[in-house]
């Protein structure tokens, strides 16, 4: 009998272990004084070597992400919209020249900028997208007007520009998008005989996008990625930033994730469903799901960047396969930033 009794108590822990193992991912406690809100974000991901960066560059990253966490904390807390949250959130990104997405978009081959971005709600699957574009000042908030005020999903070019237009976005003169940084870095590349970079120069090993994912307190979840793509990029190149299921993607029912990296990977992969389908389909946690498919899947086809991930109970999961990746979260009880690997 007492034998039996042991078992039982040693197969109780095991679970319990198992339990506490599969929870890798941040996993905020609930009760009744502090009502479940959460916001995740990045701002790229790539070759983000400590070595590489100053005190005061890595100190501009931190605060900007800061602040970023902040705008989106404070719109959850007081009870809005996860939608106003990320789309707030991803402006001030937008806004920042440090982020490849709108004033820090980086410049195509013939030195202009194309921008993208894309926003899904998590409680209907309601999507809207734009491509690239270059006189809206901040595209996310486009693509929430294409997902609110038509019946398209996506829209791409001078007609995305005349429907932002049409709907009262600020809009902008391309000359707004210019930032010495950036076009140093086309430069660079096109100095180049060859169409590869020497080892020296990791302007293509970054992954620049900026993303969002809020859970509001009525559970709702929302996910926006946004970005300027590649440097040096031609024929009107779009990654995945834009894409529903590559690069953004949301659904109460899963999660939400926004993306950061070689987008014609994300885009071939489908990554943001797939980690939703892995946590619906395979029922693994947002960890889980986020490490089959950034940590195994992506690095097994030679693909890189991250993403970010965010449940319906507040669970937190920031996987990447690169040397790092720009990101944070914030809910009730936790605030986090970090550059590097831990």
């Amino acid at each position: 009998m007492i034998r039996m009794v042991l078992f039982i108590i040693t197969l109780l822990l095991m679970g319990a272990c198992k339990e506490a193992n599969q929870q890798k991912s941040h996993h905020p406690s609930n009760d009744d004084q502090f009502p479940m809100y959460a916001m995740v974000i990045h701002g790229g991901a790539g070759t983000i070597l400590k070595k590489n960066m100053t005190d005061e560059k890595e100190k501009a990253y931190t605060n900007a992400l800061n602040e970023a966490l902040s705008i989106g904390e404070k719109i959850l807390k007081n009870g809005g919209t996860s939608a106003d949250a990320v789309e707030k959130t991803i402006n001030y990104l937008e806004n920042s020249p440090l982020f490849n997405a709108g004033k820090g978009a980086v410049f195509t081959h013939h030195e202009t900028n194309e921008l993208d971005a894309s926003l899904m709600y998590g409680n209907d699957l309601s999507a809207g997208a734009v491509g690239g574009v270059n006189t809206i000042k901040n595209p996310i908030s486009a693509a929430r007007t294409v997902l609110e005020k038509s019946e398209h999903v996506f829209m791409v070019g001078k007609g995305a520009e005349e429907f932002a237009s049409l709907h009262d976005i600020e809009m902008v003169d391309p000359s707004y998008f210019y930032t010495e940084r950036r076009y140093k870095s086309l430069k660079r590349i096109k100095d180049q005989e060859s169409t590869e970079l020497s080892e020296s120069d990791d302007v293509n090993k970054k992954h620049g996008t900026v993303g969002a994912v809020a859970l509001d307190l009525q559970g709702n979840i929302v996910a926006g990625t946004s970005t300027g793509g590649m440097t040096n990029k031609k024929y009107n190149r779009i990654g995945d930033s834009p894409i529903i299921g590559a690069g953004t993607y949301a659904n109460n029912k899963t999660c939400g994730v926004s993306c950061t990296g070689h987008g014609e990977f994300f885009i071939r992969y489908a990554v943001a469903h797939a980690i939703s389908s892995a946590m619906e389909y395979g029922n693994m946690n947002v960890q889980e799901a986020g490490d089959l498919v950034i940590n195994q899947q992506l690095v097994e086809a030679g693909g890189t960047g991250g993403a970010i991930i965010l449940d319906q109970n507040g669970n937190i999961a920031m996987p990447f396969n690169t040397e790092g990746m720009y990101r944070g979260y914030v809910n009730p009880h936790d605030r986090v930033i970090k550059i590097y690997k831990d």
